[in-house]
């Protein structure tokens, strides 16, 4: 018996060691049991006021990773998707992005989708030193936080040139009502880029009115917007309140057509909004009728999936997903470091929603769409807007606080 208890430990070294692998010509080879997996976060809102888009977003995401692991993974690392849901809450956003970083060890990040939370979690991945790609959120602030932060979309600074553009050129706008979700960066920092280009461009906002997430009743400002007979009424903010203001619009009889920046980009727009919408126009990163041939292939793969198209949400995330693992394939180890370098050196990705570069702010430069909403919530492409079509801005001006509402009429 005792001489059974002292061999054990070398017996069971033994078994462990042809468990994961063999010697063959003096060199261990590694077997699947011994490799370590890439693990990916990937933090959402899946429940909340922005699901929509998170659900679309991991659909995306998960398309990527399944992609990726059925030609053999990445690197001979099998992707394993670790998914948070950030309930559509800044705190709850704190919480699973630090158990990701931390406690699940994670080798790289994506999300979040709204530039808001994706600002909070900058910090915190900056913090931890994990790379995080943002998919959606077009706050500039966000690639601030760090040499760890990286963004597949295009900013707002760029949107925003480009909705004013747009409207004063295409639409031969001269002057405009402008409609800020006071309580929202993205509405607040793009609206202030539509005031400052639009003015650029000639034309002049001869109203502005904040509203609130969820208010429900936009009465009082839409009297004023209606007050000032604008050639179009700029709103900048997400679908749900888009939708509400665009059939409150039509009620109250304002003629003018609506723009809006990707946060329209939903499925629900047009549920909320229905025939109001009609002959508005909103900024995305993609459109499913896009002929190209990898486009389509990437559309009728989604549908196949998921039973219905992917929106600019999904699209975007499916391409992160791909630069990301992309980058971890090149990079020299599975150290963060590592991927980060990787993601940095980033040039012309073939993505869906265009070829993808990063800057040396590690953000994105590639194209804008501009959709058109037709009858029944149909849905076309109107313009293609690229990066050197927009002049170079000065530096910005401070962004109002929403406290201080401006109100401007023309002569």
């Amino acid at each position: 018996m005792r001489i059974v208890l002292r061999a054990a430990p070398l017996l069971l070294a033994c078994a462990q060691l042809a468990a994961c692998g063999a010697r063959q010509g003096g060199e261990i080879v590694v077997t699947p049991a011994q490799e370590e997996k890439l693990r990916i976060g990937a933090f959402m809102s899946l429940t909340g006021d922005t699901a929509q888009y998170g659900i679309s977003a991991l659909n995306g995401i998960r398309m990527a990773v399944e992609e990726a692991n059925a030609s053999g993974g990445v690197g001979g690392h099998r992707v394993e998707l670790i998914v948070q849901d950030t309930r559509s809450n800044d705190v709850e956003t704190d919480v699973v992005v630090r158990r990701l970083a931390g406690e699940l060890r994670v080798h790289a990040l994506i999300g979040e989708i709204v530039s808001s939370r994706s600002l909070r979690a900058a910090g915190i991945a900056q913090a931890a030193r994990v790379p995080m790609l943002t998919p959606s959120a077009t706050s500039p602030e966000v690639t601030k936080q760090g040499d760890y932060i990286f963004r597949s979309c295009y900013t707002d600074p760029f949107q925003g040139a480009a909705l004013a553009q747009f409207a004063a050129r295409t639409l031969q706008a001269r002057r405009a009502a402008l409609l800020v979700d006071a309580g929202e960066r993205y509405s607040i920092e793009l609206a202030r880029v539509i005031r400052e280009e639009f003015a650029r461009q000639g034309g002049e906002i001869v109203v502005e009115q904040n509203f609130g997430k969820g208010a429900g009743d936009f009465s009082v400002p839409l009297a004023e917007v209606g007050a000032a007979h604008p050639d179009v009424i700029f709103i900048p903010g997400y679908y749900l309140e888009a939708g509400q203001l665009a059939r409150q619009a039509k009620q109250m009889g304002i003629p003018a057509p609506l723009v809006g920046g990707d946060g329209w980009d939903s499925p629900r727009l047009y549920e909320i909004g229905g025939q109001a919408l009609a002959g508005g126009f909103f900024s995305s990163h993609f459109s499913a009728d896009d002929p190209d041939p990898q486009v389509q292939r990437f559309v009728e793969d989604y549908r196949r999936l998921y039973g219905n198209s992917p929106d600019a949400f999904a699209a975007t995330a499916y391409d992160a997903a791909r630069i990301m693992l992309d980058a971890c394939a090149r990079a020299a180890s599975l150290e963060r470091t590592a991927i980060r370098d990787a993601l940095a050196a980033t040039r012309d990705f073939p993505g869906v929603t265009g070829a993808v570069t990063f800057n040396s702010e590690r953000n994105a430069v590639k194209p804008i769409v501009i959709i058109r909403i037709g009858d029944a919530g149909a849905q076309s492409v109107e313009a293609h807007i690229k990066p050197s079509d927009i002049a170079p801005r000065a530096t910005p001006t401070p962004t109002p606080t929403p406290q201080k509402r401006r109100r401007r009429r023309a002569a």
